[in-house]
Parts: C-alpha cells; sequence; structure tokens
C-alpha cells in the first residue's frame, strides 16, 4: 500500500534476544499474544521488501520515561482508587517497573526505523 516515494516509520519496542518472546507474566496479564521483535525478525521480514533507510535506539530514553509514568500513576492513585482495585494497582506497577528495567538493563529496545519502497535518491536524510 505504500506509495512509490512513501516512506514508513516503524515505531516498535524490540528486544535484544533472537526468540521474540515477551515477558510470560507481561505476554499472560497484560499482551497476549505480544511479540517483541528482534532485530532478526525485523530486517528479515523487511528484506526483499523495504529499504531500511534509517535505524534510531531511543531505548535508553524510555527507562526514565517508564519512571515518569510510575510517579505520575502513584501520584494519581488516590482518585483511580475509585475506579480500580489494589490488584489492578499491584499488576500496573510491577507492569511499568519491570519494564523499566528492562530498558534499563538494555535488554529492550526502543526502535524508529525509518523504510522506504525502493530506496531514497541521494539517500534519507533525519534531524537528530
Amino acid at each position: 500500500m505504500l506509495k512509490p516515494e512513501g516512506l514508513f516509520l516503524l515505531h516498535t519496542i524490540g528486544s535484544g534476544d533472537h526468540t521474540c518472546t515477551a515477558d510470560q507474566w507481561i505476554e499472560k496479564y497484560i499482551f497476549p499474544n505480544g511479540v517483541i521483535p528482534s532485530m532478526r525478525a525485523i530486517v528479515k521480514a523487511s528484506e526483499h521488501v523495504l529499504v531500511a533507510e534509517d535505524w534510531h535506539n531511543v531505548g535508553a530514553d524510555y527507562d526514565p520515561t517508564l519512571m515518569a509514568w510510575h510517579e505520575n500513576f502513584k501520584r494519581a492513585w488516590p482518585q483511580l482508587r475509585q475506579r480500580y482495585d489494589d490488584r489492578f494497582r499491584r499488576m500496573f506497577e510491577y507492569y511499568l517497573l519491570v519494564s523499566a528495567g528492562s530498558f534499563r538493563a538494555r535488554a529492550n529496545h526502543l526502535w524508529q526505523v525509518m523504510f522506504s519502497k525502493h530506496g531514497i535518491a541521494g539517500g534519507y536524510s533525519t534531524a537528530r
């Protein structure tokens, strides 16, 4: 569906492990049937179909983002507790903190991959 001159940005959490599996607890309670692709999986799925123009990893920035979400969630909990129970609170806090740890340990990444259909004449330029 991509136009010949079009660009496609893949913004995804990625795994440093080639198995593409999520944490079992997160798989069961947060993202059933979720897949965290590896670089290998993305390259294999895109080769002969798209040209990877740029691959940027902003995963190191995601740990502080998740920790800020955790702090915001704790601050908002007095209002949220009217709609959600303590089990939800514990599960959501666990999810945020385990996720932050996975980015801090560099086991997970946050990738922004720019693809084109046939390659950009003269190359793709991005501002960073």
